[in-house]
């Protein structure tokens, strides 16, 4: 019978359903999809709720907030910028050069293979805190020259358990002839740097370059019998303690080092000397206006010094 009126074109009675049952299997356009753990999805993203926008000037103080903890990071522990006031280091270092100084290479603690760090050496050039004259403390009252707070920039010569003697323009490390480089130098004054002579000639072959006036050279003038050196001087060799380091000027006529104060604790060191970021002539003439002082910024600026290693 059902053939009979299927083929006769007799639709069957339909299917009465509950209003609870769904009526098609077919999904109404916006409708929500079961999901397959029987919870209803949804076609449309929740959208999350949108702040005001950022102005102009609160971008601009984010910026500089992380630029200044950025700042005070490497400042603390990697780098310092220093200016050098006196000619103790001339020539190697002059009077009104300013310079980057490597904090994290002598950084206290292990030395590990795979960071930039190492033990200090002989001939290096470190920044350390000046640590004050036990022969002398009327010269530490001076505002320019401050123990534990005043920088000095200096060279390392004697290492912790060294023997150091001076004997007028010779060190002398454990009983041996330090190799120094020695040239004769006028001083002219006024922070200007050193005039070199040749008369008398250099000597030596050491790495570094120390100067010496042409007395001194001669042999007419022995500055380790001066009255205000007290150290490895004199004929008295001294032995430099444990966890300190004997440093000596460059400028050995005019340096106030080890030789008269005494050595440096490793505690006080900052660290090593690496190049010359800006240099700017303090001998060189400056007018009194404004623009005179504005020109001398670019006409007393020792531009071929700018990036010079320091060694």
């Amino acid at each position: 019978m059902s053939k009979d009126l299927t083929s006769a074109g007799v639709a069957e009675p339909p299917v009465e359903t509950d209003d609870a049952t769904v009526e098609d299997n077919r999904v109404k356009p916006g409708a929500g999809a079961a999901s397959r753990n029987g919870r209803e999805g949804t076609t449309k993203e929740t959208e999350k709720p949108k702040g005001p926008p950022k102005s102009i000037w609160r971008e601009y103080f984010e910026s500089a907030v992380v630029t200044v903890i950025m700042a005070l990071f490497g400042m603390t522990f990697v780098v310092q910028a220093v200016k050098v006031p006196t000619g103790s280091m001339q020539n190697t270092i002059l009077i009104g050069d300013h310079l980057l100084v490597n904090k994290f290479i002598f950084a206290p603690g292990p030395v590990l293979p795979f960071l930039p760090q190492r033990d200090i050496r002989r001939g290096d050039i470190i920044v350390f805190k000046y640590p004050g004259n036990p022969n002398n403390p009327m010269g530490d009252n001076r505002p320019d020259n401050q123990p534990f707070k005043t920088n000095y920039v200096k060279r390392v010569i004697g290492l912790p358990g060294d023997r150091v003697e001076v004997r007028g323009e010779h060190v002398y490390i454990n009983e041996k002839l330090l190799d120094e480089r020695r040239l004769t130098a006028d001083d002219p004054g006024h922070n200007a740097p050193l005039e070199i002579k040749n008369d008398p000639k250099p000597s030596g072959t050491g790495p570094y370059t120390v100067y010496y006036d042409p007395i001194t050279r001669d042999g007419g003038e022995d500055i380790s019998a001066f009255s205000g050196f007290n150290y490895a001087v004199n004929g008295k060799p001294f032995n430099v303690p444990a966890d300190s380091y004997f440093v000596m000027g460059d400028n050995r006529n005019n340096s106030a080092d080890s030789r008269e104060w005494g050595v440096v604790k490793r505690e006080y060191i900052i660290g090593r000397a690496m190049f010359v970021y800006w240099s700017y002539d303090e001998s060189a003439p400056v007018g009194d206006g404004l623009v005179d002082k504005i020109s001398a910024f670019f006409t007393n600026t020792r531009w071929s010094r700018t990036g010079t290693m320091v060694k």
